[in-house]
């Protein structure tokens, strides 16, 4: 997008990079990693070189009910990266409240799937998948995913959502699939909205309208993120009390302890990964010690 000329760019990640990402993530390098810069700040340093002259806004921060119409509610189209369908549903909710277009896009293991949500064109996410798939799903740390499923699937998301920008005249929506290690490629229309659908036809914004986000743990990274606090927090005031319990790095952006089982980062907002386990009152229970109920 931002090589294409898109005058403006909003980069929302909560996370910091780290070195497993480089495998697929062309915007980051090792010193990235190394210094685990926040990957919106780190995407922003790596545009700006592209292309001077797009204005990029970078936000460190977790995509909740809470933020999501104050981030989201004045761009013109949404493009999504998300790993979970929380987030997916929510995004889909603000879409079709604020008249918004967003480019749906997964990719695990070799496969991958796009889906443009165009409000008054065609369905959205809620009528194509009216619930979040039940039982276990595929994850990243089971099957992994490769580079050139997760640039297919981006490369097919910018080309629709440049259609989008410049009025292409037949634009629809269509649920394209591929598999990139068999070669293979399937596009199909989406179809029409569901009259019955909660989001679209009733305009139930569940998602949209939640109190606050839940713990959720990280696909592919063996973590648990928690918004514990309502409260912000002063990294440099916990980074002192925290110094004693392990091995403390800390900048404007967050703070990560290196304990001998667990790396937590806590960032600014209240919001905390804790990496080693995938057991969410495990993750409650350290934060609690650390910061405080």
């Amino acid at each position: 997008m931002a090589r294409a000329g898109v005058g403006w760019l909003r980069l929302i990640d909560r996370d910091y990079v780290e070195y497993s990402n480089l495998q697929r993530q062309w915007l980051y390098d090792e010193t990235d990693a190394r210094d685990e810069s926040p990957k919106a700040i780190a995407a922003e340093r790596r545009l700006r070189q592209l292309n001077k002259n797009v204005q990029i806004e970078p936000r460190v921060t977790d995509l909740t009910p809470s933020n999501a119409e104050e981030l989201l509610g004045e761009c013109d189209i949404i493009l999504d990266g998300t790993d979970n369908f929380e987030t997916r549903y929510l995004l889909n909710d603000l879409s079709v409240k604020r008249s918004i277009p967003w480019i749906y896009g997964a990719a695990i293991a070799s496969r991958g799937i796009v889906m443009p949500v165009v409000p008054g064109k065609g369905p959205c996410l809620a009528c194509v998948y009216p619930d979040p798939p039940a039982g276990a799903q595929p994850t990243c740390d089971v099957d992994g995913v490769l580079a050139s499923a997760t640039a297919s699937v981006a490369s097919l998301q910018v080309a629709a959502t440049l259609r989008l920008i410049v009025g292409w005249p037949d634009f629809a929506c269509h649920i394209h699939t591929l598999d990139v290690w068999q070669g293979t490629s399937k596009q199909v229309r989406a179809g029409n909205s569901d009259p019955q659908c909660r989001v679209c036809a009733a305009h139930n914004f569940l998602y949209l309208e939640g109190h606050r986000r839940k713990a959720v743990s990280l696909c592919g990274r063996n973590a648990v993120q928690l918004h514990e606090n309502a409260r912000p927090l002063d990294l440099e005031q916990l980074a002192a009390r925290l110094r004693p319990l392990g091995e403390v790095r800390v900048n404007e952006f967050a703070l990560r302890i290196a304990m001998p089982k667990y790396d937590l980062t806590f960032f600014p907002d209240g919001r905390a990964i804790v990496k080693g386990t995938t057991d969410i009152g495990m993750a409650r229970s350290l934060y609690a010690r650390l910061v405080g109920a």
